[in-house]
């Protein structure tokens, strides 16, 4: 038996990739195909784009992958079938970071809108069109929106009087002097399954294990393992410089004036942490990296 798996084709498509090698499943990604090979025999992948991905999982075609939450928030808006498919994990990642993806509303920096209110009349381009039309519907205020088939940032003031637009720094709508006026919506990827997937135990076993071992992976991005050794007589002052998830793991060694101590820190962190350490009195400081770390 195998699982059809969505992979996201586009800007999510190599962290995506990315993110299932450190959870330990490599894809191997042709440009002249749409299906990866994966060292998994029990996983059967598709590249599709995050646009689409809600649609065929619920629809059964395949029976779990990774999209936006915002695609299958317009998705539910379009079809109103969201119930046939569910979020088995909330992953937060990017195309640029690990971290959220906003859809904002933006106008000219030198226009005359100023809040959502002032577009009454005024023709918005966008992606996320169900979304955006919902958006204003919520507020009152009547709009044209148009769908953009990309470049939507160079559409003001010519094309469209404001637009609708994801971005996680902002830096491109700066760069073409647009000004963000609102949040319409935040997103981030889900890891979602078709519910017939999910009835199947075989099928629900294998995607809970995937979901498990994501979200261990983005856990252990940005942090590292420490392992070091200190006479007890200085323990205290060096544990009191460590932070950790928990507490960090003490283990005697063959002389008992002298314990072990493992811990996991964040990576930014341990420039200026180990020469403390070190005056502390730790001695045989090691960092590792960490591919997973399971809550």
């Amino acid at each position: 038996m195998t699982l059809k798996l969505g992979i996201p084709k586009g800007s999510l498509q190599d962290a995506t990739v990315a993110l299932f090698a450190r959870a330990g499943f490599n894809l191997y990604v042709s440009s002249r195909s749409y299906f990866p090979a994966s060292d998994d025999p029990e996983l059967e992948c598709m590249l599709i784009r995050a646009q689409e991905m809600a649609r065929y999982v619920g629809d059964g075609v395949i029976d779990a992958g990774l999209t936006g939450a915002d695609w299958i928030r317009e998705h539910a808006l379009a079809n109103g079938n969201g119930d046939r498919l569910t979020s088995v994990a909330d992953l937060v990642y990017a195309k640029q970071s690990f971290g959220k993806v906003r859809w904002v509303l933006a106008a000219p920096e030198d226009s005359r809108f100023r809040t959502p209110e002032d577009f009454e009349g005024a023709t918005i381009a966008t992606e996320l069109v169900r979304v955006t039309q919902d958006y204003f519907a919520r507020r009152g205020v009547s709009v044209n929106v148009e769908f953009s088939w990309g470049a939507t940032e160079v559409k003001p003031p010519v094309l469209a009087d404001g637009i609708v637009e994801a971005t996680e720094t902002g830096s491109t709508l700066r760069a073409n002097r647009l000004r963000i006026l609102d949040t319409v919506l935040e997103s981030n990827t889900q890891f979602v399954a078709n519910n017939a997937a999910l009835a199947d135990p075989w099928k629900r076993t294998k995607i809970e294990n995937i979901a498990l071992l994501l979200r261990a992976a983005i856990e252990a991005q940005g942090r590292v393992g420490i392992m070091l050794n200190v006479r007890r007589a200085d323990l205290a002052a060096v544990l009191a410089l460590l932070p950790a998830l928990r507490n960090p793991t003490i283990s005697p060694l063959a002389s008992d004036d002298w314990v072990a101590v493992n811990t996991i820190l964040e990576e930014r962190t341990v420039r200026d942490l180990v020469p403390r350490l070190k005056a502390a009195g730790a001695e045989g400081i090691v960092e590792f990296p960490l591919n997973k770390i399971v809550l």
